[in-house]
């Protein structure tokens, strides 16, 4: 698994309690974190089929060729509606390679927005309300303890949580968890 396998677990509230060196008192503090994969490229494929292109004569300077020929390309994609009319150049071949090439960039600008959309979308949902009721795992300095309370499980050696060593067992035991759920759906859906 990558690195989105390892930290999908991380995701929620983290509480550290500790013991400022100016104070007695011990102090919490929270964090939420969240986890997205890396976005991939969006790499846009246009179906000649998808395409309606009109031709038509251009209006403006050019002379009297523009008057007599149709150099005027507009591109319509009809799975998305988008629509390209472009007539900068006295050939139609010029004007169809650019109304395409405009459109090609226009629909992977929408998909690169509907990407990000659905990336905020997972990001709002991960949050929460960022409550500390939502703890996922508690980090106590003073007592050298970390929790996780979704499988109930503590240990000690705060060194080793700063050091990054404990989440490999953490992880182990949340993929044991999912894996069981997984199961137990199964079980359920099939009885």
């Amino acid at each position: 698994a990558g690195p989105f396998g390892v930290l999908k677990h991380e995701v929620g509230v983290h509480r550290v309690q500790r013991v400022p060196v100016n104070d007695t008192k011990l102090q919490t503090s929270s964090a939420s974190v969240v986890v997205l994969p890396e976005a991939d490229e969006v790499d846009v494929v246009i179906n000649e089929a998808d395409l309606k292109i009109d031709t038509y004569r251009a209006s403006g300077a050019g002379g009297q060729h523009v008057n007599t020929t149709d150099s005027a390309v507009r591109i319509t994609h009809l799975p998305t509606g988008t629509v390209v009319a472009i007539q900068d150049e006295r050939s139609q071949h010029k004007n169809k390679a650019k109304a395409l090439k405009v459109l090609g960039a226009r629909i992977a600008e929408a998909e690169e927005e509907k990407l990000r959309a659905e990336q905020m979308q997972s990001r709002s949902s991960q949050i929460g309300r960022g409550d500390r009721s939502e703890r996922i795992r508690t980090y106590n300095y003073a007592q050298d303890r970390i929790t996780d309370h979704r499988i109930h499980v503590t240990t000690h050696g705060m060194h080793k949580v700063a050091n990054g060593e404990l989440i490999g067992e953490f992880n182990a035991a949340l993929c044991d968890r999912e894996l069981q759920e997984r199961l137990e759906d199964f079980e359920d859906g099939n009885a």
